[in-house]
């Protein structure tokens, strides 16, 4: 099997990929810095681990990526890339903000689209799209990032739908985690009020979730009772306690 893994230079991404790896399946890391990707490719020990540099911020390098990776006939598309930020919205920039909307959600979209055509012919493989927690609140403080996130979970539960109502073998999911100790946090100029979990422990979940074929993937009993508790409130006091807990950050 081979798996395409962007954002795999640091976080969860890279966990990923070191989990993948360790099952004996092909490896191809995708990100924006070389000399991680390069690092991370050593570590793995492994010759046959590809290395395709890129920028999903921009849609040109999307459809570049799924061109240059169409010879390895990819299984598996863990859908990684994201960015963040933190302030009111009035405050943060708009250039940052049609960023994280470049990355979270309109390079999502076009490759789990065009992964997933070719997984629909072929009637088999994997596309596990990285959410949050985020996905399933309002998101004072960081309106921009939790809104792409509630895209990225909605949409993969619409997929998810239609694929089995076709009876196909296609898999998709989303990993939508709570805090999670990686570089996001420090990219997004953000410290979260409740406690993380390691990356490597969110791979860990995130690659069963996977294989077991979850349509949604919660690894801690607080973030899934988070979860349901978000759809027992009215949406005006779910925001009220998500300003207060996001108001807890700092910068």
């Amino acid at each position: 099997m081979t798996a395409l893994v962007t954002g795999a230079s640091s976080g969860i991404g890279k966990e990923i990929a070191k989990k993948l790896s360790s099952k004996g399946i092909r490896l191809i890391i995708t990100g924006r810095n070389l000399p991680a990707l390069e690092k991370l490719k050593c570590s793995l020990g492994k010759n046959d681990t590809v290395i395709i540099t890129a920028d999903l911020s921009r849609r040109e390098e999307c459809l570049r990526l799924y061109e240059q990776v169409k010879p390895y006939d990819i299984d598996i598309f863990i859908n990684n890339a994201g960015l963040g930020a933190f302030g009111k919205f009035t405050e943060t920039s708009l250039e940052r903000d049609l960023e994280i909307i470049d990355v979270n959600m309109t390079a999502m979209h076009i490759l789990m689209k065009l992964f997933l055509k070719d997984f629909h012919k072929k009637n088999s493989g994997y596309i596990l799209n990285i959410a949050s927690i985020a996905g399933f609140l309002p998101g004072p403080y960081m309106a921009t990032y939790y809104s792409s996130k509630n895209y990225v979970v909605r949409l993969t539960e619409a997929v998810y739908e239609e694929l089995h109502s076709d009876k196909s073998k296609v898999y998709v999911g989303a990993f939508c985690p709570g805090p999670v100790t990686t570089n996001f946090n420090a990219v997004a100029n953000v410290k979260f009020s409740l406690k993380s979990i390691s990356a490597e422990y969110a791979a860990e979940c995130a690659v069963k979730g996977m294989f077991s074929r979850k349509v949604i993937i919660i690894p801690t009993i607080s973030m899934k009772a988070a979860s349901i508790g978000a759809g027992l409130v009215s949406p005006l006091l779910l925001t009220k306690v998500t300003r207060y807990n996001q108001s807890k950050k700092g910068i």
